[in-house]
């Protein structure tokens, strides 16, 4: 009787947990499936080769596309820019093989396919947060992308300029 009692503590323990992931903070804020602190840091978007295309080009995608060096974002089965023409300067190439089918955060498999794949129907991503990046980010790479405190839009830097998005 006693496993049956501790078991059924434990699955609803469980079922009460929420697939939330704080980096480099010990909470996250609101409903955020991912989040980041304040600091002085971005993400940095993956570079590609082509644009994925058919299954691969999930909405909601984005990328730094190395033809023509412009952050895109997948929108309505679209790619979108958010920069202009960019500059590939200060990037490190990857040069190995890629392997395994990336990380999803959410859920226990996703028909996205990316690096990172953040899958919830209630939850978001908070990107990581910069009091003004083009004063506060010494060094920032192409591909960069962040929340901007003080503009309160989504910042990204295509290596020459930043772009800000309401």
């Amino acid at each position: 009787m006693k496993k049956v009692i501790i078991l059924t503590l434990i699955f609803t323990g469980l079922s009460s947990l929420k697939a939330q992931v704080g980096m480099g903070k010990a909470s996250v804020d609101g409903d955020a499936i991912l989040d980041f602190p304040v600091s002085k840091t971005g993400i940095i978007l993956p570079i590609v080769e082509a644009l994925p295309t058919g299954a691969a080009a999930t909405n909601g995608t984005f990328l730094l596309d190395k033809t023509d060096m412009t952050i895109k974002m997948r929108e309505n089965n679209l790619w979108v820019p958010l920069s202009d023409a960019g500059n590939l300067t200060g990037t490190m190439p990857n040069t190995s093989a890629e392997t395994g089918g990336g990380v999803i955060i959410g859920a226990g498999s996703s028909p996205a396919q990316g690096v990172l794949v953040l899958e919830s129907t209630s939850k978001a991503l908070v990107l990581p947060k910069v009091n003004d990046p083009v004063a506060n980010m010494k060094s920032p790479v192409a591909g960069t992308i962040c929340y901007d405190t003080v503009s309160k839009t989504m910042a990204v830097f295509d290596g020459i300029n930043w772009s800000f998005w309401k």
